[in-house]
């Protein structure tokens, strides 16, 4: 009985600052130091202290940097991190930033872009934000939200990188008969490339050799040339380097006799190269979602 007692005079002296933070007691001093006696008598060591620690519970705080930036490429899959710690009851949200629109709450997608989800382990302190083939648009801030009173937030930003860039001026002069050399190569990517394709217009033109057109690319489709030994009027358009998860990019070639050929041209170029951009960006995102639905579907079927 001794022995319990002296435990509750220890107690006593660790709680009593605590009272006073927290308002427990019933007016002065003296109730103060009453209350918890009482409380203290009527419980058990172990119990106070439970008490006790949940007093002195550290209060919820992210694990990940405020404006972290996340860099992804086109049709790859994005994850966007959130540790919290010491989360407690609350509940994780994932709000996209330039439109508010609520993504995902806890587990649940509430988004009807099904690409998007939160992914979470259990007793694990991580909420991350999955973006499944990523697509240009995707680009931006991201706001991980955790419900407590009142809310606390982070953001974060996803860049959305990796292009194919053609060496050189956008638009090329050529007469009949001089060599067009077309350099292209992949750059900011994260990931490597699939294929590296090139278009005359809307024709893919990699294997066309019987129309003296020569493309050599590297083993790691980092990148590519194409040649044209001969050119012909023929060979006159837009010329377009595709990679796959990346922004395409495009020349124009103007092929003919003549002295002036800004002035015979000026004019016809601005809409030009920018449209077959945006037409064969469609398709190597096609092309990128077919390629890995095809991956899965024969690496499932061999397992």
């Amino acid at each position: 009985q001794q022995q319990q007692q002296q435990q509750v005079l220890q107690l006593q002296h660790i709680a009593r600052p605590l009272h006073k933070v927290v308002g427990v007691g019933n007016g002065g001093g003296g109730g103060e130091h009453n209350s918890l006696a009482d409380a203290a008598q009527g419980s058990s060591a172990e119990s106070m202290n439970g008490a006790l620690d949940e007093l002195y519970a550290a209060p919820m705080y992210f694990g990940t940097e405020n404006s972290t930036v996340v860099t992804t490429q086109i049709g790859a899959s994005a994850h966007i991190p959130c540790t919290v710690h010491h989360i407690g009851d609350g509940v994780v949200s994932w709000i996209r930033k330039k439109d508010y629109h609520l993504l995902t709450v806890g587990l649940t997608t509430y988004s009807s872009d099904e690409r998007f989800s939160a992914t979470h382990l259990k007793h694990s302190e991580d909420w991350t934000l999955q973006i499944k083939f990523v697509q240009l648009r995707d680009a931006g801030v991201y706001e991980c939200q955790v419900s407590t009173h009142p809310p606390t937030s982070i953001f974060l930003h996803l860049n959305v990188v990796a292009r194919a860039e053609i060496s050189g001026p956008p638009i090329r002069y050529l007469t009949p008969g001089s060599t067009l050399r077309l350099q292209c190569r992949v750059v900011q990517n994260t990931e490597a490339s699939e294929f590296i394709f090139w278009y005359h217009d809307n024709r893919m033109i990699n294997y066309d050799s019987d129309r003296g057109i020569n493309v050599s690319t590297d083993p790691d489709f980092q990148s590519s040339e194409l040649t044209i030994q001969r050119t012909r009027r023929e060979h006159s358009g837009n010329f377009t380097c595709v990679a796959s998860n990346t922004q395409p990019a495009s020349v124009l070639v103007h092929i003919f006799k003549g002295d002036n050929p800004a002035a015979m041209y000026h004019g016809h170029v601005g809409g030009s190269t920018k449209s077959y951009q945006t037409h064969l960006h469609g398709i190597t995102a096609i092309i990128a979602i077919a390629y890995r639905i095809i991956q899965t579907y024969v690496h499932v079927n061999l397992a």
